[in-house]
């Protein structure tokens, strides 16, 4: 490997461990919104199209030779759209912890999707992962379980989250290769708003910020987990390999964790962060194994 390569290399690495920090800030602001969670996940993405489009514009000379990749953009949009519409409302229903870590579980089904579309041989270590990965999710939403009704829902949310993730980070892996960083981001967050806008519509409670307090709120959400997230992560995707970038965002739970502790209040039970562990160490072993 060049010295050129290498540093790219840990300019990626690095991207991918800030963007996995500032997309763990989402569901702090996701919770402090005062708007529906659906609403605010519609917002997210539409507050973050004139930057990003602008970011586009100035870099649209460097890769203006080349034909955008319509069909991943297309489909990691959606996937985007069908992620955040999912992942908001768990945040509501259940624990940061939970909702996150649960959308975490995307790097599992990464790999399930390659063994069924692709026929990408599973290791026996990836059926072991497996099987961890699933115990640790037991332990996870045990309580919830037992408890029904919202925080069941959000639970079960959450790992829907971590199918469209898995779709979005497939989707975007594809197309990073043929296109820069900027339009890759300004073109999905436009489908995904796009798709978003009638969802939100029809199932947000509260649409619009009842405040200017809740409009920085959502300001924030945009540019902190969205514009500089998104963008960092979708960076280190398009230069290291997608096991082990999806392997690197597991800060992003860790971290989503403690800011609820510092800044919601929110603990931990005893089996819940057991659970989490357990999660954790499956879908590492999961990507060693795939």
């Amino acid at each position: 490997m060049s010295q050129t390569e290498s540093s790219r290399k840990t300019l990626a690495f690095a991207a991918l461990l800030l963007g996995a920090a500032a997309i763990a800030f989402a569901p702090i602001f996701v919770r402090l919104a005062d708007t529906g969670p659906t609403a605010s996940a519609f917002w997210r993405v539409a507050l973050a199209l004139v930057p990003l489009w602008i970011w586009a514009g100035v870099s649209r000379r460097a890769d203006a030779a080349r034909t955008l990749p319509w069909k991943p953009l297309v489909i990691a949009g959606l996937c985007f759209a069908g992620d955040l519409g999912a992942w908001h409302v768990s945040i509501m229903y259940t624990t940061v912890a939970n909702s996150t870590l649960e959308a975490n579980f995307a790097p599992i089904f990464v790999t399930l999707g390659a063994w069924l579309l692709f026929r990408q041989r599973v290791s026996r270590l990836f059926l072991i992962a497996l099987s961890v990965t699933l115990g640790g999710a037991a332990l996870l939403i045990g309580p919830n379980f037992a408890l029904g009704g919202r925080a069941f829902a959000g639970d079960a949310l959450g790992v829907l989250t971590a199918v469209f993730y898995a779709g979005y980070m497939l989707a975007i892996k594809s197309a990073s290769a043929r296109t820069t960083t900027a339009r890759l981001m300004a073109v999905t967050t436009t489908v995904a708003a796009l798709a978003l806008l009638p969802y939100a519509l029809a199932t947000a409670e509260v649409f619009l910020p009842q405040s200017a307090g809740g409009w920085l709120v959502l300001v924030g959400l945009a540019l902190v987990p969205q514009i500089a997230g998104q963008s960092l992560i979708a960076f280190g995707f398009a230069h290291l390999p997608a096991s082990f970038s999806s392997v690197s965002l597991l800060l992003q739970p860790v971290l989503a964790t403690i800011y609820a502790w510092a800044l919601l209040g929110e603990t931990v039970g005893p089996v819940q962060l057991l659970g989490g562990l357990v999660v954790l160490a499956g879908i590492y072993l999961a990507r060693r194994g795939s």
